[in-house]
């Protein structure tokens, strides 16, 4: 592949680094700092002169920035999701787009159970009141939070889960033991919840009013954008808890920071937000909030595999070959593709 190019939008994990370098391609990377993102006209010069793009979810690959290179053989991703993309104009331009899915799955409902505990038990508050000196003698009414399994009243919690795919599946799995009821709403999937072992099928406005933790696991789409608002969070328990690590706009987050204030539900785990990296006005302020920094698949093993793939589908698209994680793979029959791929020659 000596003489082909692939440009990196901003540094990646060295496991996917190592992958690109064996294929002999020459590597661009546009932002090593990894506190900053890469600004639009340096993102669009890096396109016009590539054979392939690496980016990630913080860059818009938008039609401008996919037209400005009629050679352009592909865009790996690397992350799941990739609403930062407009496909449809990949596909109507010839170009394929691929993502890392799966690799992702257990670090995610890993991170989702950690927020669960956290803000039921609260303990970002008393991990601050301990590391700032506050704590004198212990108290029996000392940061009071929310039993997750039936605890001392006997009493079984019920866990919603809202969109049931891998992710959602494997939050509902580690709710046996902590011996928990387990609903799932997936208007795209219902066979397979009812097929579930480990959850039963709910629809939404019931999974809203029944559960005491309810987390969010849909893709972001249209029909999802704004799926938790006002009037879903006045359904909820005031005694109940929302946990997001899916996408952030599947919150209407203004509407959110209001139930929180005035205790329409006791509290929300955020690891995704609306507007990244800002944050409605007020949030960061409540103390029944804990938020993450979108860190859900932050582990050593599941980056570095994430990078790893983003890599591989990489030097499929530079091989002009079907990449393995395709999104749009109805574009390899296209005659767009198909103009690219002999003007690429």
């Amino acid at each position: 592949m000596k003489g082909a190019s692939i440009l990196i939008t901003r540094k990646i994990p060295e496991a996917g680094l190592e992958v690109l370098r064996a294929s002999g391609a020459d590597l661009t990377i546009l932002q090593e700092d990894e506190q900053q993102g890469v600004p639009r006209t340096l993102l669009l010069d890096g396109v016009r002169n590539c054979d392939v793009v690496l980016s990630l979810l913080t860059e818009s690959l938008d039609r401008e920035v996919l037209s400005v290179n009629p050679r352009l053989a592909g865009v790996a991703t690397m992350a799941v999701g990739f609403n930062n993309i407009d496909v449809a104009a990949a596909t109507d331009l010839g170009v394929p787009v691929t993502n890392t899915p799966g690799v992702l799955t257990q670090s995610t409902a890993d991170l989702t159970w950690a927020l669960i505990l956290a803000v039921a038990r609260r303990l970002p508050e008393a991990h601050n009141y301990m590391a700032g000196g506050l704590y004198r003698i212990w108290g029996p009414n000392l940061f009071l939070g929310a039993d997750v399994s039936p605890g001392g009243s006997g009493q079984r919690k019920v866990l919603g889960v809202i969109g049931y795919g891998r992710i959602g599946q494997e939050v509902a799995k580690r709710a046996i033991g902590f011996d928990m009821d387990v609903l799932a709403y997936d208007p795209f999937y219902q066979d397979g919840v009812e097929a579930s072992p480990h959850a039963r099928w709910a629809e939404l406005k019931d999974l809203l009013q029944t559960s005491d933790f309810v987390t969010l696991h849909p893709l972001l789409t249209p029909e999802t954008h704004h799926l938790i608002g006002m009037e879903q969070l006045r359904m909820m328990k005031p005694t109940s808890y929302l946990i997001n690590t899916s996408r952030g706009p599947v919150v209407d987050e203004r509407e959110l920071v209001r139930a929180l204030s005035e205790g329409w539900i006791a509290g929300a785990g955020l690891d995704v937000f609306e507007d990244e990296p800002q944050m409605a006005p007020g949030l960061a302020e409540l103390p029944n909030a804990v938020l993450l920094p979108h860190i859900a698949s932050a582990s050593r093993d599941t980056r570095g595999m994430m990078a790893n793939i983003a890599a591989t589908n990489a030097l499929a698209h530079l091989r002009r070959e079907p990449a393995p994680n395709v999104v749009n793979p109805e574009v390899y029959e296209a005659d767009a593709y198909r103009e690219r791929m002999r003007g690429a020659d």
